[in-house]
């Protein structure tokens, strides 16, 4: 991964003061919006914050950058794109769960097989010392943080101690957990640098083809992956956000993807917004599950908010007609 030198700071020093919800009303009926009952737009500010609803205005402004909205704009209106973008948020989430389980599964049944169920505390395996030092690190924070909470006792039949408790209470040795109690222990960050360090590219590649992908878009894929998911579960903006890591295209016929396969090269201006990345979990879920229904809730979502400019999401009109959205898996 490249660093990249700090960007410079701007040199302004702000000044807004904090506004009660009532003038923040009024900020936005002075913007032209139309907003019918105070009340109700009051509980929705004091629900939301102001902050995190001001962006849904933005495609409705006259122009790019002018706080003016066009006439007509109502409260509802941007509340219905605000609703829609929780809903593509929650609809993610539950595409890239699969996902990430899928990787942990087949991260560690990969490498434990190869070398062992502690094979994670070798070097050996891994190709950057500091990030895998950072891993162990972090394994034993997790380990001394469970040992010093009160000990999980199971107060009935059905309830059962965590993998990492029956570990550390039940055996001194080796000092960490095993592989399959290790990668649950990971946030998706950490997974996705682990599975970037592994030393040898045959690892890696046999962590990709039990996603359905080839080990050129793995680091790729999974940096999306980790961007996106972090966004939803901050409950941040998703339909139009600029990610700033975008998967890479697959070049292999035999990986799912687009019917058109030149549709997002032949248009950078698509392949730099959330679409490639809803595709790319599509991909990976024609392989890890093959029944899920997650495509066909996407498109019918989108069908259930036309108001939504799909070019916020570098999708197009048409886009849910390609084979790839009704069969799940393309040639």
């Amino acid at each position: 991964m490249v660093n990249r030198a700090p960007r410079p700071r701007g040199t302004s020093r702000y000044t807004k003061p904090a506004l009660t919800h009532d003038l923040l009303v009024e900020r936005l009926r002075s913007r032209g919006l139309v907003v019918p009952d105070q009340d109700r737009a009051l509980r929705y500010l004091q629900a939301i914050g102001y902050y995190r609803l001001s962006p849904y205005l933005i495609p409705f402004q006259v122009r790019q950058g002018d706080h003016t909205l066009r006439p007509g704009t109502s409260f509802d209106d941007v509340l219905r794109l605000y609703v829609f973008d929780r809903r593509l948020r929650l609809l993610v989430m539950d595409g890239l769960e699969r996902v990430e389980v899928a990787v942990r599964a087949n991260l560690t049944d990969t490498m434990a097989l190869i070398g062992g169920p502690h094979w994670y505390v070798e070097p050996q395996w891994f190709s950057a010392t500091k990030e895998h030092e950072g891993l162990l690190a972090a394994v034993r924070r997790q380990c001394d943080d469970q040992s010093g909470r009160r000990a999980e006792t199971p107060s009935d039949v059905v309830v059962h101690p965590s993998a990492l408790e029956h570990y550390l209470t039940h055996y001194g040795e080796p000092e960490l957990p095993p592989s399959w109690v290790m990668v649950e222990l990971l946030t998706i960050g950490q997974l996705e640098r682990v599975v970037r360090n592994l030393r040898e590219r045959a690892h890696r590649t046999a962590v990709a083809a039990g996603l359905g992908i080839k080990e050129p878009l793995l680091a790729s894929w999974l940096r999306t992956f980790t961007r996106v998911r972090n966004v939803c579960a901050h409950h941040g903006r998703l339909w139009n956000v600029g990610l700033g890591v975008y998967p890479k295209l697959p070049a292999a016929r035999d990986v799912a993807w687009l019917h058109d396969r030149d549709e997002l090269s032949a248009h950078p201006e698509r392949a730099q917004r959330l679409y490639p990345a809803l595709v790319a979990i599509q991909s990976v879920l024609s392989t890890v599950s093959p029944g899920s229904s997650w495509s066909s809730r996407l498109v019918e979502l989108v069908r259930e908010h036309p108001e939504v400019p799909l070019q916020g999401m570098g999708m197009f009109e048409g886009w849910a007609a390609d084979p790839f959205w009704t069969s799940g898996r393309t040639g």
